[in-house]
C-alpha cells in the first residue's frame, strides 16, 4: 500500500493526526507522510492542496480523499480487515469509547492542549477537567477488565482503532500528571514505551516550530 499518503500536522500538537498515524504505524502499512505545520500564513491553503476541509490529518490513497482522524481510522480497517476487536460484544463497546474521544471531553482538550515533548507542566485542576479525566479513567478501567486482560496490554488485548484514539490521552496525562488509578497507570506506560509512540515523540521533540497556545502550565 505505498500509494498511501498522511498529510497531518505538527507532531508536538496536533492530536488528531496522532491517531491514524499510529494506527497506521502499528498494522505495519507502508505509507508516505507529509507534514503541514500548523497555525502558520501558508497553512489552509498547503492542507487545502489535499482536502477542501482545510484541516489534518488528511489520507490520499491513490485518487482518493478521506478526512477526519476516526473516518481515515476506519478506512485503514477496511484496508486490512483489522482494528477493531473480533469479539461482536468488544467491537461494540470499542466503538462507543472511540465515538465518546472523538465528541467529547472538551474540557480535557482545551485546558491540557496535547504537547508530546513537554513534561513537568501543571495547571490549576477545574471540575469540569477533573471529570474528563475520572471518566477516561473509568473507560480504560472498564476495558482492559473486561477485555483487555489475557490478550496483551492494550485496552481490548490486541491493538485496535480505540488505542489509537486514546494514544493523544496518553500524551497528555503524561505532561500534566494526571493522577489517575494503577491499572491507567501500567496502560499509560505500555502507550508510552511502545516503539511507535516512541518514534513520534522522538520527532515532536525536534520540531523546530511553536505554538504558545499550546505551551502552557
Amino acid at each position: 500500500m505505498s500509494d498511501l499518503t498522511l498529510v497531518i500536522g505538527n507532531k508536538n500538537y496536533s492530536s488528531w493526526s496522532l491517531r491514524p498515524w499510529i494506527l497506521m504505524k502499528q498494522l505495519g502499512l507502508d505509507f508516505q507522510e507529509l507534514l503541514i505545520p500548523l497555525y502558520r500564513p501558508e497553512t489552509r491553503d498547503e492542507i487545502e492542496k489535499h482536502c477542501p476541509s482545510g484541516k489534518v490529518p488528511v489520507l490520499r490513497h491513490g485518487d482518493l480523499t478521506v478526512w477526519d482522524s476516526l473516518a481515515i481510522c476506519e478506512y485503514i480497517s477496511e484496508l486490512t480487515g483489522r482494528g477493531w476487536p473480533a469479539q461482536a460484544r468488544a467491537r461494540a463497546v470499542a466503538r462507543s469509547v472511540c465515538a465518546e474521544m472523538h465528541s467529547g471531553f472538551a474540557n480535557l482538550r482545551s485546558e491540557w492542549p496535547m504537547n508530546a515533548r513537554a513534561r513537568n507542566r501543571r495547571t490549576p485542576m477545574t471540575p469540569n477537567l477533573e471529570a474528563d479525566i475520572d471518566r477516561v479513567d473509568v473507560i480504560w478501567n472498564d476495558c482492559r477488565g473486561r477485555f483487555g486482560t489475557g490478550g496483551g496490554p492494550w485496552l481490548f488485548g490486541e491493538y485496535s482503532i480505540a488505542d489509537a484514539m486514546y494514544a493523544p490521552v496518553v500524551l497528555r496525562f503524561n505532561t500534566y500528571g494526571a493522577q489517575i488509578s494503577e491499572t491507567a497507570r501500567w496502560y499509560m506506560a505500555a502507550v508510552i514505551e511502545d516503539a511507535s509512540m516512541q518514534e513520534w515523540v522522538q520527532a515532536a521533540q525536534i520540531e523546530p516550530w511553536k505554538l504558545q497556545s499550546s505551551e502552557i502550565g
